[in-house]
């Protein structure tokens, strides 16, 4: 599956993940605002994670820089960024790239 080929121009394209992505499936509660600046509140399946972000299955109308909060089943709630916005061309679903705001990310207490 190649989903990083229709990412949106941002200022850290180039930049390769820093640790590696893990393939999962869970739910995520993704809130935070649209890209007309509407707050929402969506669901969204996280299909990798890695240390310090996600990627992220949702059709929230969301941008790239945009700030967001995860809401996993397993309890805290996180602090992103987006740093992509794509489609898949295998299933033409929506990705959504987060890094998380905490340096200890996924793991942070």
């Amino acid at each position: 599956m190649n989903d990083e080929t229709n990412r949106e121009p941002a200022a850290h394209a180039t930049q390769r993940p820093r640790s590696p992505r893990v393939p999962v499936n869970f739910a995520v509660e993704l809130t935070g605002q649209t890209s007309a600046g509407e707050p929402f509140s969506a669901q969204a399946e996280a299909v990798r994670v890695s240390r310090g972000g996600a990627t992220l299955v949702s059709e929230a109308a969301v941008a790239v820089g945009a700030l967001v909060q995860l809401t996993a089943p397993f309890g805290r709630t996180l602090a992103a960024e987006v740093n992509g916005v794509w489609t898949d061309t295998e299933d033409g679903r929506q990705r959504i790239g987060v890094r998380l705001l905490d340096p200890h990310g996924w793991f942070a207490e």
